[in-house]
């Protein structure tokens, strides 16, 4: 019994199909076919019922599956610890990224990680919070930084890098810029520029107002901080932003915190709670990078 055949009978297991499954592995249908062949004479029992327009398991083939990818994962995991222990941490490590990120110390530890581990091939994705998170819970994404309202996303690890509060952008001579702070009650009557859902801060601003049986108009949506803040700027509406955000427009805007909103916008690093080597160590280059540098 050999890997690749535990290999191919997951597979057509899975694609239900043994051209589908050869596809997947890279060889052909026949060879596939011959290698499943092989494997049910050496266990005794037929895998799969071939009677049908698809491939189903049999009784056998149901109780083998379970132990074939517990087989294959001992076999990756085996190859993972033999090179962290050789320092060869090699493969493939996916990074999501909020869209419109500009957070340079992810960026200064992504380079870093490059440096120190050549063998890695990085793949950068963005997306919004939510989706990101999924990613991470799925196994599609190694690690993201996402914007959230919660210390620890369901089922994640977290790293907080930001936590701040919430403010009202307007432009100067705007009716609210006199009073100097608002409460959400005051952004009634003014049409909102906000992130979309999905977003860390507007489901901390969302979470806000549905506390207090608010509905505030959401005029305009943009995943970017300075495509809000020229909306805003354009007397188009009030913009929410977070802190960090205004503060790269308080040449020509004005940020007036939210006193009502008490929770803070977190950005923060998500991953799965059994990482990798890969993912440890780009995770011990970003707490580095975050440590020593501002957050911008």
């Amino acid at each position: 019994m050999e890997l690749r055949q535990l290999e191919y009978f997951v597979a057509v297991a899975e694609e239900r199909n043994f051209t589908r499954a050869a596809e997947r592995v890279h060889i052909s249908q026949s060879g596939v076919s011959a290698q499943i062949r092989q494997l049910e004479r050496e266990l005794g029992a037929e895998l799969f019922d071939r009677s049908g327009r698809s491939a189903t398991l049999t009784v056998a083939g149901k109780a083998a599956l379970g132990h074939a990818r517990a087989a294959l994962a001992a076999a990756v995991a085996l190859g993972q610890a033999v090179g962290e222990v050789a320092d060869l941490i090699r493969g493939r490590l996916t990074v999501g990224m909020v869209i419109g990120c500009t957070i340079t110390p992810l960026f200064d530890a992504l380079a870093a990680f490059h440096r120190a581990h050549p063998g890695v091939e990085l793949s950068l994705l963005e997306d919004n919070s939510d989706r990101l998170a999924d990613g991470v819970r799925e196994g599609a994404i190694d690690l993201a930084l996402v914007g959230t309202a919660t210390t620890t996303p369901d089922g994640l690890e977290a790293l907080t890098i930001i936590s701040e509060r919430l403010v009202a952008v307007v432009p100067p001579g705007h009716p609210l810029a006199a009073l100097g702070r608002v409460r959400l009650r005051d952004l009634g009557g003014h049409p909102i520029i906000s992130m979309p859902p999905g977003t860390g801060l507007r489901a901390v601003f969302d979470q806000a107002c549905a506390a207090q049986g608010l509905q505030p108009e959401i005029a305009l949506q943009a995943g970017a901080a300075d495509a809000i803040a020229g909306l805003a700027g354009r007397g188009l509406g009030v913009a929410v932003l977070s802190e960090s955000m205004a503060e790269g427009y308080r040449d020509r805007l004005t940020a007036l915190a939210i006193d009502d909103v008490r929770t803070p916008a977190l950005l923060a690093l998500v991953w799965k709670r059994t990482p990798g080597p890969a993912v440890r160590e780009l995770l011990a280059h970003a707490r580095r990078a975050f440590d020593s540098g501002p957050v911008r």
